[in-house]
């Protein structure tokens, strides 16, 4: 039998494949979210602003219907409100520089076998491992 947290990390990685699979032969569109949310925020009518609210919007139903029939996730945020706030703007940031987001170069871009995606993948991952060492061993 296959633990709650690993069934969930299954169903939510093959559903997130799923949907960019969709995404690709439906719209012939990237499944980057920084992308997909940038264009709701610049709001830009030519470029398909119903199915960028939809695509965003099922994110957030998919996790408020998680809560209401799974429950929270046993997750403990260590940091307060202004450092995530601060953490957020700085992903952000990042994203727009590395021309677009885990869920665009990783997922998707890997897929399609992209140099590019991969470097910025390899970027993305190192970083990560580096803020995570700083923040727990150094800072602390």
């Amino acid at each position: 039998m296959i633990e709650p947290n690993v069934a969930g990390g299954l169903i939510g990685g093959s559903m997130i494949g799923l949907a960019s699979v969709l995404m690709l032969l439906m719209l012939g569109r990237i499944t980057g979210i920084s992308g997909i949310l940038t264009g709701i925020i610049t709001w830009n009518r030519n470029d398909g602003l119903p199915w960028r609210a939809a695509f965003i919007g099922g994110l957030v139903l998919g996790a408020v219907l998680y809560r209401l029939f799974v429950g929270p996730l046993p997750i403990e945020m260590q940091a307060e409100g202004p450092m995530l706030v601060a953490a957020g703007l700085l992903v952000g940031i990042g994203t727009r520089l590395g021309s677009g987001c885990t869920s665009g170069h990783g997922v998707c871009g890997i897929a399609r076998r992209s140099p590019r995606s991969l470097t910025a993948t390899i970027t993305f991952m190192a970083v990560a491992v580096i803020t995570v060492f700083v923040t727990r061993h150094l800072l602390s």
